[in-house]
């Protein structure tokens, strides 16, 4: 049985968003192994808190991923619309 593991940085992804990565993750899995994968597949989603994930040397907080969001997708959360 797959088990598969999301480790996220706290308050980035909101519920709804949560629960689409483990559909989409499973629905990955079935499109590999075929539909009897479904209900065998574990999908499992951790949150770090905020500034406890480093990435180049530098402590990653929620803030640094929401302003990096802003910057790839103009309309992210909290990015203002032009």
């Amino acid at each position: 049985m797959p088990l598969i593991q999301v480790k996220l940085i706290e308050g980035v992804f909101s519920e709804p968003q949560k629960h689409e990565m483990i559909r989409k993750l499973t629905d990955a899995m079935v499109s590999i192994e075929g539909e009897a994968m479904r209900a065998v597949t574990w999908v499992v989603i951790e949150e770090v808190k905020s500034g406890s994930w480093g990435i180049g040397g530098k402590a990653l907080t929620t803030a640094d991923v929401g302003a990096l969001s802003a910057v790839e997708s103009p309309r992210a959360p909290g990015a203002e619309s032009t």
